[in-house]
């Protein structure tokens, strides 16, 4: 599945990747490659992304991992847009 970052100031990460888990208004869920097409808004919380991801340098300090060595976003708000395994995160 092809997962693209956006922020207000910049695109924060573009590639592949296995999963990605998100913070929904309705609760946190997963989509993985095949995954219905959806839209949704986001509430604070975390993006959590499986796979290896290159980040670049000057986006680097707004990722953590966790224990499992899912790389982990925190954001305020946002919105997603999945269609043909292409998730959009528009994230505040």
């Amino acid at each position: 599945m092809y997962l693209e970052i956006v922020s207000p100031e910049a695109t924060l990460f573009a590639g592949e990747v296995k999963s990605v888990t998100v913070p929904g208004i309705n609760g946190e869920f997963q989509m993985l490659q095949g995954h219905a097409p959806v839209v949704s808004l986001l509430q604070e919380g975390k993006v959590k992304v499986e796979g290896t991801i290159t980040l670049e340098e000057e986006h680097e300090d707004k990722f953590t991992k966790d224990a499992s060595g899912k790389t982990i976003l925190a954001i305020s708000s946002g919105t997603i847009e999945l269609k043909d395994n292409k998730l959009i995160v528009l994230a505040d």
